[in-house]
């Protein structure tokens, strides 16, 4: 039987297209640069969420200032998501770094190192 999805993931998936639409087209600072949305997570009463990003740029300090940039503008993405959305509450918006990606890359290229050491030690011998 299909896993049923409960309100709190449809609502939280809705605003994750928004609120990547809204970075996209509206954020100008250019202290927020290829910024990506991965996930939202939604409160159960649909009052808080928290919106996980990924950045392209992996430095820390660089993380750090993006996020304080999107957090200090949890208000104006606010405002635009319940322009866009018809919900009766728009929920308070928290950014947080999602280091996924970066992490998966990460691992990706250890294993391409260490393939690349067993061709390299069959050919020797």
């Amino acid at each position: 039987m299909a896993k049923d999805y409960s309100r709190t993931e449809r609502v939280g998936q809705q605003y994750q297209r928004e609120i990547a639409t809204i970075l996209q087209q509206e954020i100008k600072d250019p202290r927020v640069s290829m910024v990506t949305v991965s996930s939202v997570e939604v409160s159960r009463d649909l009052a808080y969420a928290k919106v996980f990003v990924t950045f392209f740029h992996d430095d820390e300090e660089q993380v750090k200032t993006s996020l304080k940039v999107l957090n200090d503008a949890a208000g104006f993405v606010r405002s635009l998501l319940g322009k866009r959305v018809r919900a009766r509450i728009v929920p308070a918006l928290r950014f947080v770094h999602d280091p996924s990606l970066n992490e998966g890359i990460r691992m990706s290229r250890l294993v391409d190192e260490a393939i690349q050491r067993d061709r390299s030690k069959n050919k020797d011998d």
